[in-house]
């Protein structure tokens, strides 16, 4: 169980690097800027939570910082409850556990910024989505990636012909 746990956390860590370069990279080809979002659930939770972060001219930097703290614990988390179904049985073909790995961490952050009315995912054009899709789609492929690799399960699946490397 223990290696198990440990397993995810790695895994989860190496999604989100994944995540963050598929991120950053973007916000560079395009020049886009850097979402609010993490910063604004942060805000709401802890005023919700009767939690107050400081005010004065740290506090976008405090929530900046929580926002980003709070996408690692959810990655890490992700992948923590991935390597757990993975042991469990639950082993779909690598491509498959990939982009499911991905589309639930994609929901557990985008489901309280929707929940939180920090912004209304049904309004976001096709770019908005594809900035939020294709890193956690990264992320989804690297951590599930990580979890069958473990196992020893890498040499036997891939994204390629019959799921074989070749």
């Amino acid at each position: 169980m223990f290696r198990s746990l440990a397993r995810g956390c790695v895994a989860g860590a190496a999604g989100t690097t994944a995540l963050n370069a598929v991120g950053y990279l973007d916000m560079a080809l395009r020049g886009r800027p850097s979402s609010g979002a993490p910063q604004a659930v942060v805000d709401k939770i802890t005023t919700r939570a009767g939690l107050r972060v400081p005010d004065g001219e740290e506090r976008d930097n405090r929530l900046s910082g929580l926002g980003a703290l709070a996408g690692i614990a959810v990655a890490v988390g992700t992948g923590v409850a991935v390597s757990l179904l993975h042991r469990a049985g639950l082993r779909p073909h690598p491509c498959l556990g990939g982009v499911l790995t991905g589309a639930l961490a994609m929901t557990l952050t985008d489901a309280p910024i929707a929940a939180l009315d920090v912004s209304d995912p049904r309004t976001w054009s096709p770019a908005d989505w594809t900035a939020d899709a294709l890193p956690h789609l990264a992320y989804g492929l690297v951590t599930y990636g990580v979890v069958t690799s473990a196992r020893g399960r890498a040499a036997a699946g891939g994204c390629g012909r019959r799921g074989r490397l070749r």
